[in-house]
């Protein structure tokens, strides 16, 4: 039985034990939340916003009760540097377990961010755990137009890999020209809105 907070915070185990996933807790009790569930540390897909209160409360509450948080920016709609997707796995690799990763809504970067989690856990074998990061229920994965890039990257992954580890692949031949090659040649080319040089800042997304 999912919990009220549960269900407000959009908080769903991934890996039970391992890794969590869920929304900015912007009706507040953080500390209080992450604790009941035994949470040892955070990874927020928002990047680094020092001046905006949502990550001084969250890093707040991370130092009341002593575990690590790591800023890992994603943007959903717009394709991903390698140095964004090699700090993710850096990011993966350094956190204690169970971590809990979130963006605004846990619904749009945070599938993506999880199900590349299953793949660099469990290898190309988890794809169709990955895959299902993106469901519409219990998630709330409802693309917008440029969003659609997000559970298509993990075809492309797996094709453009060939079999090598994803933090191996990503460190060594990802670039988003490559992934917006492959949308474009296959009629996606609406899927994303471009390339990503610098966030548009808004305390909403960011």
């Amino acid at each position: 039985m999912r919990s009220l907070g549960d269900i407000l915070y959009n908080f769903h185990w991934v890996v039970p034990g391992a890794a969590a996933r869920m929304a900015q807790p912007w009706a507040g009790g953080y500390r209080r939340f992450l604790a009941r569930r035994g949470i040892r540390g955070i990874v927020n897909l928002r990047g680094r916003n020092d001046d905006l209160s949502w990550w001084k409360n969250e890093t707040a509450a991370a130092v009341a009760l002593q575990i690590p948080h790591f800023d890992a920016m994603m943007d959903s709609r717009k394709l991903p540097t390698r140095a964004m997707l090699v700090r993710l796995m850096e990011v993966f690799a350094a956190c204690p377990q169970p971590f809990v990763a979130k963006c605004s809504g846990g619904q749009d970067r945070t599938s993506l961010a999880m199900a590349l989690f299953r793949v660099w856990r469990g290898g190309w074998a988890a794809l169709p755990e990955a895959r299902a990061q993106f469901a519409r229920w219990p998630y709330l994965h409802f693309p917008k137009t440029h969003q659609r890039w997000l559970k298509q990257f993990l075809d492309f992954a797996a094709e453009d890999s060939h079999g090598v580890p994803l933090a191996e692949w990503i460190a060594r031949d990802y670039t988003p020209e490559k992934l917006k090659a492959w949308l474009d040649t296959r009629g996606m080319s609406d899927f994303y809105d471009r390339i990503f040089t610098v966030p548009t800042r808004s305390p909403h997304q960011w």
